[in-house]
């Protein structure tokens, strides 16, 4: 708008109020609502014309390309925050003829359309930080990576720079007058935004390292957290429990307590199964020939018995000791018999990886008696079926040791001692 146009258009609102009978002297007050109604309304065709011309135009490209990381930014409109850029620049060069007649109010219209404008560009570069954050969290790459962590630092940064901005427009100083005068508030500063802080060193050593990711199954019994991490973000930790509750854990608490992190197993061929049968030690006993010949009609362990019968026959011939005294030579024992058993029986299960750690071995005897543990991998790691496969297991052990003579340890219950004393 030239300043010959602005002379015609005012000339010409001056004539047409004075020809309604417009005192003079109220002419000016008369003429800035007109003006600003006129500003308005061409601020609204400005931007509907912006939009529809323009961004339209622009979100019909996107979609027919055939990438998707444009289309994300048509979906979020990020464009059409740009359209207010058009009647704010217009609004810049309109406000010194607006406030012709009231010099006073044009530096403050001024100051109030740069405002705007700071806002609608740290808005609009927030928006494409949202969409980068989106694409990257989609990607294979990142996908596992705490990426929503560095997003919300770059913003908090646009938001800074925004405001260091807009305080300088009404104040009218430098943004370097500002930047030093939080300098000398920096222990301020870093009381206020500590959390922030710690959380994002954690979230860059979380990465470094690659101790947690998105979708990792993490335990941490002191925030009683047991589940999968659904988002890792600035300031926390967010994990979905398997009773579906949520917890929510800050995110520089991962780097100052200990917590367990099950990706190893997940990614490994098989999920551990490690547990113990505790066994009367006083049901130990040499085997006589009656348990032999029974233990030979047991499938999983008759070649076992048979090999190891001459072996033993062999070995004790050499032997110049007489046989009826049971310690002078090699005899089978029930439990030992009963630990090949269980091994053998988990070399046959179909559900366990064979190509991982597997065997049954004894532990240190306890006032509990003698703890056999199973020490295997059971192919399907999904917890459901983990435990049925377990279950499996040890209920079949736990049913065929009397076959074996020998008792599991169960401690004495009231009701035992009662009818103890009182038979």
């Amino acid at each position: 708008m030239t300043m010959e146009t602005k002379h015609n258009i005012n000339s010409w609102l001056d004539a047409l109020l004075i020809q309604n009978d417009i005192s003079p002297e109220i002419i000016s007050w008369v003429k800035l609502p007109i003006l600003l109604f006129g500003l308005c309304l061409i601020c609204f065709v400005l931007f509907y014309v912006t939009k529809i011309m323009v961004v339209n135009n622009i979100h019909k490209l996107f979609i027919k390309t055939k990438v998707t990381w444009d289309d994300i930014l048509a979906e979020r409109k990020v464009f059409d925050k740009l359209a207010f850029l058009v009647p704010s620049v217009f609004i810049i060069f309109a406000v010194p003829y607006i406030f012709a007649d009231f010099p006073l109010f044009i530096q403050y219209a001024v100051i109030f359309s740069d405002v705007f404008i700071v806002g609608v560009i740290v808005w609009t570069v927030n928006s494409v930080l949202g969409v980068f954050d989106e694409i990257l969290s989609q990607s294979k790459i990142f996908k596992d990576k705490p990426i929503t962590s560095y997003i919300q630092v770059a913003k908090i940064l646009i938001y800074f720079m925004g405001g260091i901005m807009v305080l300088s427009l009404i104040l009218g100083k430098s943004p370097f007058y500002f930047l030093g005068a939080m300098g000398a508030m920096t222990a301020i500063l870093l009381l206020i935004f500590k959390d922030t802080i710690l959380g994002f060193v954690a979230s860059i050593q979380m990465s470094v390292y690659d101790m947690i990711r998105v979708g990792d199954w993490i335990s941490m019994p002191k925030y009683e957290a047991d589940g999968d991490v659904v988002s890792i973000n600035l300031n926390t930790v967010k994990v979905q429990n398997w009773d579906k509750t949520f917890t929510t854990i800050p995110t520089y608490a991962f780097i100052t307590d200990s917590f367990k992190n099950w990706r190893g197993m997940s990614d490994s061929g098989g999920r551990r199964i490690k547990r113990a049968i505790h066994i009367n030690m006083s049901s130990f006993k040499f085997c006589d020939e009656v348990l032999i010949e029974k233990f030979k009609k047991y499938r999983i362990i008759r070649d076992y018995i048979f090999q190891k019968e001459e072996e033993i026959r062999i070995h004790n011939q050499k032997l110049d000791y007489q046989e009826d005294i049971l310690v002078n030579i090699r005899r089978f024992t029930n439990i030992g018999i009963f630990r090949i058993y269980a091994e053998k029986y988990l070399f046959e299960n179909q559900n366990i990886n064979l190509e991982m750690t597997t065997m049954v071995r004894q532990l240190e005897p306890t006032s509990k008696g003698l703890p056999l543990e199973v020490y295997c991998f059971s192919r399907d790691k999904e917890w459901v079926n983990f435990e049925k496969i377990t279950a499996d297991i040890f209920d079949h052990l736990l049913t065929v040791i009397p076959e074996f003579e020998l008792e599991i340890f169960e401690e004495l219950s009231g009701k035992d001692l009662s009818n103890f004393v009182f038979k």
